[in-house]
């Protein structure tokens, strides 16, 4: 049943998924996230507080800014709209407010790595250094009811093979066919993964993540519109294999141990 208490969560998640847009915006370009007003990135004219109300401005400007037309990305809206949607949903499914706080902290800094990794190729240190801290911060909560790795030693482990597998993928295309297969921000996040899942997670999330990086490009490899050599964002790929990991993982492996 839609309660006030479901509408101020949902409202909540807009308000934060109007931040994750300020993030995806801002980090790749090196500008502060807290401060400063933001404006049209085409007329540069500053939005005002009532052009900048999560969804409701979008669909009462018709997706343009006042001032200049220029069409607004569509990626603002569904971040809020998408952000909003599953506050609630964890809302519903978690049984105290901490892991809901600890979830949805983990929900916004995968969708900021998601669409800044997908349109600019980069994962912004501060983001993977705030999961690893996330990841590690777990290991010490009262409350253990998520489907993570709550064991230190396997946290840290897991960080460390994590970075070091996708780090030796690098090294070794860079040696031997002097390509740059991957970057370091891939790396740095596959650490953070590790310590949220531990170590038997990573090669599990590294197969399912290359499955798909592989569905996803194949349709341009065949077309011949992309080549073997092209730059792809890994970072996507990585966090849908987590979030199926989350859901699944124990499953799979029971599965591959029977």
């Amino acid at each position: 049943m839609f309660t006030f208490e479901i509408f101020t969560v949902f409202f909540i998640g807009l308000i934060f998924g109007s931040f994750a847009n300020v993030c995806i915006f801002r980090l790749p370009k090196d500008k502060t996230i807290f401060f400063g007003r933001s404006n049209c990135p085409k007329c540069k004219k500053k939005i005002s507080w009532y052009d900048n109300i999560p969804l409701l401005s979008f669909i009462l400007l018709r997706g343009k800014c006042r001032h200049c037309n220029t069409k607004i990305s569509a990626n603002y809206f569904f971040v809020e709209l998408i952000t909003g949607v599953f506050f609630i949903v964890i809302y519903l499914f978690t049984n105290n407010y901490f892991d809901f706080v600890l979830i949805n902290l983990i929900l916004i800094i995968f969708l900021i790595i998601f669409f800044i990794d997908l349109k600019h190729f980069i994962i912004p240190d501060i983001l993977n250094f705030s999961l690893i801290f996330l990841g590690l911060l777990k290991n010490f909560t009262p409350i253990k009811n998520l489907n993570f790795n709550y064991d230190i030693e396997q946290s840290i482990i897991g960080g460390a093979v994590g970075y070091l597998t996708i780090w030796i993928i690098i090294f070794l295309y860079k040696k031997l066919k002097n390509l740059d297969a991957m970057g370091l921000g891939d790396a740095k996040l596959m650490a953070a993964i590790g310590t949220f899942f531990g170590l038997k997670s990573i090669p599990l999330i590294l197969f399912f993540s290359s499955i798909i990086a592989l569905l996803i490009v194949l349709p341009s490899l065949i077309n011949k519109t992309r080549n073997l050599k092209a730059e792809i964002p890994f970072g996507p790929y990585i966090l849908i294999s987590s979030c199926f990991y989350y859901f699944y993982g124990d499953k799979i492996y029971q599965i591959l141990l029977i």
